[in-house]
C-alpha cells in the first residue's frame, strides 16, 4: 500500500495551503484520497474481524473533508492538511464510538478512540454515571499492561468533581472528564510504510477496543442531536 504517496501530497499542501495551488493539483490529490480511501477500507475489514459492531461499508462515508472552516479562526488557510477517517458502529459519527485515524505529516499522525467530543452534555453524564457504577470494569480495563503499556486517557476535565458524584470515588478524577479518548502518536517513517502502519494499526485498535466497549456501553440510550 503506497502511503508515501499520501504522506507526500499532505506535505505538499502544508507548504501551498492555497486554493490555486489546490485546484491545480486535483490529479494528485485524487490518487492520494484513493489510497488512503483503499487504507480504510482494509482496516475496516481487519477491526470487523475483532470486532462485530463494526460492519462492512465505503470508506468513503468514514472520511472528512480536507476544507476548514475558517469563520472563526484567526488561521484563514483553507484546508486541513490531514486526511482523517473515523470508524464506527455508525460510520463516522462520533457516538457510538469507534477507531479514529489521522494522517497528518511532521510527526502529527495518530491513531484514537473514544469520545472526543465533550459538547453532548447527556453523553457525558451517562459516561460519568456509568463510570460512578462500574470503577471496577472501568480500572480493569485501564490497568491491563497492554492498555497501560500503549495509551493514557486523556479530555477535557472539570477542575472539581461535579455536583452529585462522590468526591472520595476511587475513579474520582475520571469523573471530572467532559470528554475521554486515546491518542498514540504515528511517526511519518511508519505512516510511509503502509504495510506496517496497517499491521500497527489493527494491533492498537485491538488493545483499545474494550475501552470503546465500555464507553458504548455506557452510550447505548443516547441518541445524536437532531440539526
Amino acid at each position: 500500500m503506497d502511503t508515501q504517496t499520501i504522506l507526500s501530497y499532505l506535505k505538499n499542501l502544508n507548504e501551498h495551503n492555497d486554493r490555486e495551488w489546490y485546484h491545480a493539483h486535483k490529479t494528485e490529490y485524487k490518487e492520494a484520497s484513493a489510497l488512503f480511501e483503499t487504507l480504510v477500507q482494509e482496516l475496516i475489514l481487519q477491526i470487523g474481524k475483532f470486532d462485530g459492531n463494526i460492519l462492512p461499508r465505503e470508506a468513503k462515508e468514514l472520511t472528512f473533508k480536507l476544507v476548514r472552516d475558517t469563520r472563526f479562526s484567526h488561521d484563514k488557510s483553507p484546508y486541513n492538511p490531514a486526511f482523517r477517517a473515523h470508524i464506527g458502529p455508525e460510520g463516522k459519527l462520533p457516538v457510538p464510538v469507534g477507531y479514529y485515524l489521522m494522517i497528518k505529516p511532521g510527526g502529527q499522525s495518530f491513531l484514537g478512540g473514544g469520545l472526543f467530543a465533550d459538547m453532548f452534555k447527556d453523553a457525558t453524564s451517562m459516561i460519568r454515571d456509568y463510570i460512578a457504577a462500574n470503577g471496577e470494569e472501568w480500572e480493569k480495563i485501564l490497568h491491563d499492561p497492554e492498555f497501560q503499556k500503549e495509551f493514557v486517557v486523556q479530555g477535557s476535565k472539570l477542575k472539581n468533581v461535579p455536583a452529585g458524584y462522590d468526591r472520595e470515588h476511587p475513579q474520582a478524577e475520571f469523573l471530572k472528564f467532559k470528554s475521554w479518548y486515546l491518542e498514540y502518536p504515528i511517526k511519518d517513517e511508519i505512516v510511509a510504510d503502509g504495510k506496517l502502519f496497517l499491521t500497527e494499526a489493527v494491533r492498537l485498535f485491538q488493545i483499545m477496543k474494550p475501552f470503546n466497549d465500555f464507553l458504548n456501553q455506557a452510550l447505548k440510550d443516547f441518541h445524536m442531536p437532531t440539526r
